[in-house]
C-alpha cells in the first residue's frame, strides 16, 4: 500500500457536488492499494499513521501524533499513487488492486484508524470521482509504502 499523508488546516472531499467526508485539523490520507497487498500491510500502515509525529508540541517540534494533537482522519481511495510512468507519458495502473481485493483492505484500513484513534474515520467514496478541498498545513507531506516498511 501506498499513502500520501498530508497534515492540514481542514479538509473535505465531495462526490457529484455532494459532500461525503470532512474534517478540521488534522491528517488527510491519500491511499492506493497494490496487487499482492495483505491485510498486515493495511495493520502496519495505519499504526505508522496514526503514530506518525508531524504535530508541535509546546515548543513548536514535530512531536505530537494526530490524537496528541486533537486532529481528525480522513481517508480518500487513491488509486494513482501506483501509476507507472516507465514508458511514455500514459501513466499503466497495472499495479494497483482490483476493487475486489482492495474494497477490503481500504476499508480495513480505516476501521484500524478508528481502533487507534478512537474517533470516527470519515473516507470518501471507493472508486468515483471525487473532489477533494484541503489546506495543507506546514506544508507537511509524507509519503509511505508499506511494502519498504519505511
Amino acid at each position: 500500500m501506498r499513502a500520501v499523508i498530508q497534515r492540514v488546516a481542514g479538509c473535505a472531499v465531495r462526490v457529484g457536488g455532494e459532500p461525503v467526508g470532512a474534517i478540521g485539523a488534522g491528517l488527510l490520507v491519500l491511499l492506493g492499494v497494490e496487487d499482492g497487498d495483505a491485510a498486515a500491510d493495511g495493520a502496519w500502515l495505519a499504526g505508522k499513521i496514526a503514530r506518525l509525529r508531524i504535530f508541535a508540541d509546546e515548543a513548536g517540534l514535530m512531536n505530537k501524533d494526530v490524537v496528541q494533537a486533537g486532529g481528525g482522519v480522513l481517508v480518500v481511495s487513491q488509486f494513482t499513487l501506483l501509476a507507472d510512468t516507465a514508458k511514455g507519458n500514459r501513466p499503466a495502473f497495472v499495479r494497483a488492486a482490483r476493487p475486489e481485493q482492495a474494497v477490503p483492505l481500504y476499508q480495513g484500513v480505516v476501521e484500524e484508524l478508528v481502533r487507534l484513534t478512537g474517533r470516527a474515520v470519515p473516507t470518501g467514496r471507493f472508486g468515483a470521482d471525487m473532489q477533494v478541498e484541503l489546506v495543507n498545513d506546514g506544508p507537511v507531506t509524507i509519503v509511505i509504502d508499506s511494502r519498504r516498511r519505511e
